[in-house]
């Protein structure tokens, strides 16, 4: 690789890698001053808010961070528009010789556009705007560190453009590539740790599908290995990695904070520190000009610890790209928080979300709402809002696995608009399922209600304690808990736009809860000494009313479990019909049979009429539930039938 380079180059071209080296660690140093001017600025405006610390990102750089710290601590006005620094013309002079130090690798590898910057760098200078002075106009720092103005050149443009064809430069005359990387002028030492790196971003680099990006670049200087990688196509989104030994430094820029945020979540599991998110500004980056600065360290303590860190930062990068366009489309579906926890999930689990965006992401999602659900989630309508918040992240998680393994496995984009709009369907089920089991409460309270009854029939048939008082007060609070429970649960169906037999099931059994407490008031009121005939004749009503419930309940449960497909529930719940349905019938035998008791025996009124309506308030019980068995049926058929 060396020889062809010098063919290609000639002579003077040999020591190209090294000017590179040199030109890259100059780009570091470089944007480093820059930030001291820019902060220095800062704190001679503000001198009461603490001074920027760039001590580690000095020491990466390998700058002194004395000098740097003095300088932005001592920084003050001079006027109204000029700040001085101590060290300010040396500081001044340094960044004249880093820009002078990329301009030289240029030059050396293609003449023609290094001539050209060549002559950018001689206009800025020629506008007095590198002057090596004490003092400096706040107007002057800004058009240095601006990307764009509209009043000539910057020196941040035009050192960000040196960056690039230096990136350029090192991929062409690189000694070799290393597992994808493009590396030269390396130690032997350095070689592992490359290797790590690339092996952890070439696990996880399929996952970009067709975005560019992820192209790396190696290279020993200063001491250091230094490791580049450019993410994407975002001028200011970059990650640099020196490693020293075992030590490893990482420099990551961002415009967006809560990705830089999401970037170090990614690494709780290494005892890496991390600086706090440092806000720098320069015109033409980001929304508002701006971008954030982090800096990770991570001390190992052997070659193999080091080296898996290394694997985690490369196997990291994918997940950044576009990261904040998948968190603002996630967004119109569930809240923000919920948003960037799906996506943190994705790359902890190595799904990401670039291939959810590849096939189309918020048309996925929209095609699966309108063709599997249109009547049950609104235009704009949430879909925490619609599934429930945890079914909703379940389905999203869901929608971006399935998107990646479908792209992975080369399967078609309508395999997967069927998979998550039947996904979308099983998940509304499964609202219907959570509806259900409130009837289920509904029913487990009749239930409640029956055995309230015939326990206070049972203590008169034994000659036991009755309270009557104690039965309708306890049974008048359940049919209070019952009433809640059916509100609640009829503001969720229509909230949810769910399937109005649900609302009816829900009737129905609030139907059969009144009639149980009105049997449970009259109950409290028969005679202490009702004939023991009577009793046990209402004692049977009441084991055929317990019954109805205890099969209703069945059927629910049941019922709750046909929409994933068990056959055998289907059946069980059929079955708990029927058996409503004999109970019905059975509960209509037993009321005739005590009316006949009561018509044949010559009780007195108060008996009569309280026997007599015991009885018709528990048989009409039993036809509600039966009422509720045809419903139920309804229901499981239409489950069948999807």
């Amino acid at each position: 690789m060396k020889t062809q380079i010098i063919e290609e180059l000639g002579q003077g071209g040999i020591l190209l890698p090294t000017l590179v080296a040199e030109g890259l660690a100059a780009n570091d140093r470089i944007k480093v001053r820059m930030s001291a001017l820019q902060a220095a600025a800062h704190h001679a405006r503000e001198p009461d808010r603490p001074a920027s610390d760039l001590s580690v990102e000095s020491q990466t750089a390998g700058i002194a961070p004395a000098a740097i710290a003095t300088l932005i601590s001592g920084a003050h006005m001079v006027g109204q528009d000029r700040v001085a620094a101590p060290n300010l013309a040396k500081l001044m002079k340094e960044i004249q010789d880093d820009a002078g130090a990329m301009i030289r690798a240029v030059v050396a590898g293609a003449p023609d556009e290094g001539r050209k910057v060549t002559t950018r760098l001689d206009t800025i200078r020629g506008a007095g705007l590198l002057d090596a002075t004490s003092e400096i106009e706040l107007a002057r720092i800004a058009r240095l560190t601006g990307v764009t103005d509209s009043t000539g050149d910057s020196l941040h443009r035009m050192v960000m453009d040196l960056h690039k064809k230096l990136n350029v430069l090192a991929a062409s005359c690189s000694e070799e590539v290393l597992d994808g990387a493009h590396v030269f002028g390396l130690h032997g030492e350095d070689r592992s740790a490359v290797e790590a790196f690339m092996k952890g971003l070439n696990q996880t680099r399929g996952l970009k599908f067709n975005h560019p990006g992820l192209d790396t670049m190696a290279t020993r200087s200063g001491g250091r290995l230094l490791i580049q990688n450019d993410i994407g196509t975002t001028d200011a989104h970059v990650v640099v990695i020196a490693v020293k030994k075992h030590a490893v430094t990482v420099t990551y820029t961002d415009v967006h904070l809560a990705r830089a945020d999401f970037f170090i979540s990614l690494f709780d599991g290494f005892e890496a520190t991390w600086s706090g998110l440092d806000r720098h500004t320069a015109a033409g980056l980001g929304e508002d000009n701006s971008f954030y600065l982090v800096t990770g360290q991570f001390q190992a303590k052997h070659a193999a610890d080091r080296n898996e860190f290394l694997a985690a930062v490369g196997a990291a990068l994918v997940f950044l790209i576009d990261w904040n366009k998948a968190r603002k489309l996630l967004r119109t579906w569930v809240a923000k928080d919920d948003a960037a926890r799906i996506l943190e999930w994705a790359a902890r689990h190595r799904i990401g979300h670039r291939g959810f965006l590849e096939l189309g992401g918020n048309e996925l999602l929209g095609s699966a709402v309108r063709n599997a659900a249109p009547s049950r989630i609104g235009f704009g309508e949430r879909l925490d809002q619609a599934l429930g918040r945890s079914a909703a992240i379940d389905f999203l998680k869901a929608a971006l696995r399935a998107s990646t393994e479908a792209l992975l496995a080369g399967r078609s984009v309508r395999t997967v608009r069927d998979q998550i709009e039947a996904d979308l369907v099983r998940h509304l089920d499964r609202v219907d399922g959570a509806l259900l089991a409130a009837v289920l409460r509904q029913v487990g309270l009749a239930h409640d209600l029956v055995t309230a009854i015939a326990r206070h029939i049972a203590a008169l048939r034994t000659g036991q304690p009755a309270d009557g008082r104690l039965l309708a007060g306890r049974c008048a609070a359940i049919e209070q808990k019952a009433d809640r429970i059916a509100l609640e649960s009829r503001n969720e169906v229509d909230r949810l736009d769910a399937r109005p037999v649900i609302g009816q099931l829900i009737g129905r059994a609030e139907e059969a809860i009144d009639e149980l407490e009105q049997a449970a008031f009259v109950a409290s009121l028969l005679p202490a000494r009702t004939d023991p005939a009577l009793l046990a004749s209402l004692a049977e009503l009441c084991a055929v009313a317990a019954t109805g419930a205890e099969t209703a309940a069945n059927g629910v449960a049941a019922a709750i479990d046909v929409p994933e497909g068990r056959r055998i529930d289907s059946e069980d719940a059929l079955a708990a019909v029927t058996r409503l349905i004999d109970a019905e019938h059975a509960a209509d035998t037993k009321e005739r049979a005590t009316t006949t008791l009561v018509f044949r025996g010559g009780y007195d009124v108060a008996t009569s009429l309280s026997v007599l309506e015991l009885a018709r308030a528990m048989e009409r019980a039993t036809d509600r539930f039966a009422a509720f068995g045809h419903l139920l049926r309804r229901h499981i058929m239409i489950d069948l039938a999807a």
